[in-house]
């Protein structure tokens, strides 16, 4: 019998009908206000949970929640409230750093072209593409670790770094559903087809997809 599920295109269809059944709403797990507190948020969840991000917020928007306001914040200040967070050294000089250019070369405001946003410290393509989906809703697929740990177990991509998969999950889904779906799929990848706790054969999606799936499918980085 003809697995019904034999295409790439096939399987990414299901996907998106199935996720978003399951994830109607789609709010954003980092807790912000505006653009801005929105990009420093993403700035911190490189190598953190979100979950540990909300718990650090707070205290550094007390400090300072505008750029005007942070740049004139010391470096260690801003360090010392978002060490929970990891890499603060890093963080803590890229905040310091996109709040300055922010005021004197964006009038104060996050600008809305991936060029721009990253040309500002710290800011790569992955925070970019978080920024401008969620904020200006420009189609975008942020690629974080859940998702290109989904795709491979799905095969919706051999990618071998997160640039092929982004490149492969535009190709397959349509580009009105990108912002949605990214973050659906990260939702998936938290609850259900986790790193540890599914290994392409445990999960609901992956046994509907791959009912004959015997072994473990090993995750490229």
């Amino acid at each position: 019998m003809m697995n019904s599920f034999a295409t790439k295109a096939a399987r990414a269809a299901f996907i998106d009908g199935r996720l978003a059944e399951l994830y109607p709403e789609t709010p954003i797990p980092l807790d912000h206000r505006d653009a801005y507190t929105l990009l420093v948020a993403v700035l911190l969840s490189a190598q953190c949970t979100d979950k540990r991000v909300n718990l650090v917020t707070p205290q550094l928007w007390a400090l300072a929640d505008n750029p005007n306001d942070m740049r004139g914040v010391p470096v260690a200040e801003i360090q010392a409230v978002i060490r929970p967070c990891g890499l603060s050294p890093q963080k803590a000089k890229a905040i310091s750093g996109l709040s300055q250019l922010l005021v004197e070369n964006h009038g104060g405001q996050v600008p809305r072209t991936f060029e721009e946003l990253e040309a500002l410290p710290g800011v790569g393509h992955k925070t970019a593409s978080v920024v401008m989906s969620q904020v200006f809703g420009v189609p975008a697929f942020p690629v974080d670790t859940h998702i290109h740990r989904l795709a491979q177990r799905w095969k919706l991509t051999e990618g071998s770094n997160v640039v092929q998969t982004e490149r492969d999950l535009k190709r397959l889904f349509p580009e009105e559903h990108w912002n949605q779906l990214h973050l659906r799929m990260i939702f998936y990848g938290r609850e259900h087809c986790t790193a540890r706790g599914c290994d392409g054969t445990v999960c609901g999606m992956c046994r509907e997809l791959f009912p004959e799936r015997k072994r473990a499918i090993k995750v490229r980085k």
